[in-house]
This record gives C-alpha cells, structure tokens and sequence, in this order.
C-alpha cells in the first residue's frame, strides 16, 4: 500500500515541478474534465487525500476551500503539510484494516458505509485517475506530461 502512495507522491511532485515552468494563467485556465483547472486538479487531489484518511480515522476535519489555496505555492504547501499524516496512517497499515467499516457521508450529503481498505484503495485510484487528465492537459499544451511510470522510480 506505501509503495503505491509514495508513487502518486513522486508523481504529483513532478507535477507540482511541471507547473513551475508553466504560466499561471495556463494553470488557472479552466479545462475540459477534471475540476476545471490544472491547479485546482492538483488541490482536489491533496484534499481529497487529506479528507478521506481523515474519514477512515478516529480524525474530524473539515474542508479546505480551493479560494485559500489559489497559488501553485499554496497548493505545494498544503500537499507538504498533508503527506506526514497520510504517511503515518498508512505506514500504521495492518491487513484487518481492510475489513474495518467506517460510515460517513459525501460532499453532498448522501451517506456511505465502505469497508476502509475500500477508501484507501479509492483514494490511489483517485489520483492515478486526475494524473490522467493532467497528461491529457499538458498535450494540449504542447508539453510533454510527467511519466506515469512506476518502474524506475526506485519505491521497492
């Protein structure tokens, strides 16, 4: 389960690189799929990190507001702030994990019950997913997407 966290990791942190040589209105510019923007796609992705390890946890939190967090800066630092707790969560990982319930509801109110392993494995998907749009965005750009290849990335 790390090895596949600290892949979307290094992913995002080439992305985060990326987007330092890019103009912040490209980054800002609202794009087909996805949550709009470049850099509002990379928020999602760190909150929504943040908040469903704090749904799988004993954790309340609430949201963060993509408003706070409108610069490629920002967006940088609440991933660095983040990764600690997720880290330490799924470091802390035991396979009984994965058939514990846990309920709670969606942004829009509906509720669900899942199994936390479920969660956990939805949160990686959920960032491979967005890291597939970004690489549709960049093309669109004109510039070569990060790699979202795992191997060579040295995490075994």
């Amino acid at each position: 389960m790390l090895t596949l966290f600290r892949y979307n990791w290094q992913v995002r942190d080439d992305w985060f690189r990326w987007c330092q040589e890019v103009p912040e209105d490209e980054l800002l510019a609202i794009r087909t799929g996805g949550v709009g923007s470049i850099l509002h796609t990379l928020f999602h992705v760190v909150e929504v990190e943040r908040m469903w390890i704090a749904d799988l946890t004993p954790v309340a939190t609430a949201p963060n507001d993509f408003a706070d967090f409108g610069s490629l800066a920002r967006v940088m630092a609440l991933s660095a702030r983040c990764r600690p707790e997720v880290e330490a969560f799924v470091r802390a990982w035991r396979p009984e994990l994965d058939t514990r319930v846990v309920e709670g509801a969606y942004e829009d109110g509906r509720p669900y019950r899942l199994l936390v392993g479920e969660g956990l494995r939805h949160v990686i998907a959920h960032e491979i997913h967005h890291m597939g749009q970004m690489s549709v965005w960049s093309r669109a750009l004109g510039r070569a997407p990060v790699s979202a290849n795992l191997v060579g990335r040295h995490l075994m």
